[in-house]
């Protein structure tokens, strides 16, 4: 699409934008922060140096002076100084304190508004918790620092800091935070461990979807075997990079997608010949992938801090069953 009016970012975290002659010869970075609200151009400059700002399906430099015709994908997270709706949702709150809190989010649950989410999200449960908190002397508004798909549950950092939210930020842009899921995926995996190094793209053929895409933006998931089943086989994964969608498209890239992903599992979980474990996966109803591990450092103290959440009880059902 050609953008003649200035895109409230809240509305999708992944853009697509056309050049018109009318913008010619602009720097790359100045275009991007006239069309983009809510977003500083320093910000954006971050975006573009991460790779998370693609010109033609490569990443360049902010200086980059666009031409009509460019075709531009930037992938966006909200800013942390919107503000959202407070609802009255649980949470599982792993740890808070005055900086910071981690939570274990629930298969289902959308982290941020969203086209098609308006409410029910993280974002919402989170200002509502700040906002009880706020009558004992505090509050603030829910800063996301990374995401998780909807249909992944597992550990998500919070900022309840514009300072806390910034160091964050900046551990995540280092590939400093440890992340790591738990993924049960179809097939054999021969290696017992084994780095995908490929990069990642919104797919050309479908914008819904992203795919591994060359000169799109780097992407390393490390995996490793944890138990070996006679069609599926348990993994760690340790993300270093976070593209949407990554341990997905990267399983789904080496021909051992997630179990119940239906969107890059290339309706494998349809091929399973045991009916009764075919329907006890569609039961579950969602992907096999949880984030189990995150550790990072305090944004105040700098102490190294390593959450641990358990496997949800219909993914433990799923691998009893599995024997």
């Amino acid at each position: 699409m050609t953008v003649s009016d200035v895109i409230p970012a809240s509305e999708n975290p992944s853009l697509h934008l056309s050049v018109s002659s009318d913008n010619e010869g602009e720097r790359l970075d100045a275009f991007l922060a006239a069309q983009i609200q809510g977003w500083s151009r320093a910000r954006l400059q971050r975006l573009i140096e991460e790779a998370d700002v693609l010109v033609n399906g490569r990443a360049v430099k902010s200086s980059y002076r666009i031409s009509a015709g460019d075709e531009i994908e930037i992938e966006l997270t909200p800013p942390p100084s919107t503000l959202f709706v407070p609802e009255d949702i649980p949470l599982d709150v792993v740890y808070e304190d005055g900086d910071l809190i981690v939570v274990n989010k629930r298969a289902g649950m959308v982290v941020h508004p969203a086209a098609g989410a308006a409410s029910g999200t993280l974002a919402n449960a989170l200002a509502f918790h700040f906002q009880k908190l706020s009558r004992l002397g505090g509050g603030a508004r829910p800063g996301i620092v990374h995401r998780l798909d909807k249909g992944t549950s597992g550990l998500l950092v919070v900022a309840k800091t514009e300072s806390a939210h910034e160091n964050l930020a900046d551990q995540f842009r280092a590939r400093e935070v440890f992340k790591s899921y738990i993924a049960l995926v179809h097939g054999q995996v021969e290696k017992k461990t084994d780095q995908i190094d490929q990069p990642i793209a919104r797919d050309r053929a479908n914008r819904t979807r992203m795919a591994v895409v060359r000169g799109g933006r780097p992407a390393i998931s490390i995996y490793r075997v944890r138990k070996r089943f006679e069609r599926f086989t348990l993994l760690n994964v340790e993300l270093k990079t976070g593209r949407t969608h990554q341990i997905r498209v990267h399983m789904g890239w080496i021909k051992h997608p997630v179990v119940g992903d239906e969107t890059y599992g290339a309706g494998r979980d349809k091929t399973i010949p045991d009916h009764k474990l075919r329907a006890e996966i569609a039961k579950v109803g969602r992907q096999f992938l949880h984030a189990e591990q995150l550790g990072f450092r305090h944004p105040q103290s700098g102490e190294a801090l390593h959450f641990t959440a358990p496997l949800p009880v219909e993914l433990q059902a799923l691998l009893d069953g599995l024997g």
